[in-house]
């Protein structure tokens, strides 16, 4: 008996050159200002932070879809990631992240996300085999 296969979900980007300082992507009814000016600007993301705010946007909200299912309880969590770029050939040779997550939960169960957060992660699991791609996750005392 064959089952019906799943639809895959599909993204659409859109991008386009406003002047020589900056250009602008669209999705849905969201727009983001890219720093796309050969001399940078410091009021947008360049296609590298774009790389590095998706990681992080894809880790917390693994962590946002993980949570219930293992319940895992937490109040907050923030996070930071830091790329290291190549040269020649031009890449992102390491990428280096830190989750700071605000609970009461044991050091097995931040593993436990940690697990989940690298197992179910599209972003992470795109960037993770070309990459030296390491990282933790910590409780945060605040």
């Amino acid at each position: 008996m064959s089952h019906p296969r799943e639809a895959k979900l599909q993204f659409s980007v859109s991008a386009e050159r406003v002047d020589a300082h900056g250009s602008t992507a669209r999705t849905k009814r969201a727009d983001i200002v890219l720093d796309t000016d050969l001399r940078g600007r410091e009021d947008a993301f360049n296609p590298a932070e774009l790389l590095l705010a998706a990681l992080a946007a894809c880790i917390i909200k693994g962590v946002e879809r993980v949570a219930p299912i293992i319940g895992f309880r937490y109040d907050g969590l923030a996070v930071t990631v830091a790329g290291v770029r190549q040269d020649v050939p031009p890449r992102m040779e390491s990428i280096h992240y830190e989750v700071a997550v605000h609970t009461d939960e044991n050091d097995e169960r931040l593993e436990l996300l940690h697990q989940n957060i690298k197992r179910f992660g599209t972003v992470y699991n795109t960037i993770a085999p070309g990459t030296d791609l390491t990282g933790r996750v910590r409780r945060d005392d605040r």
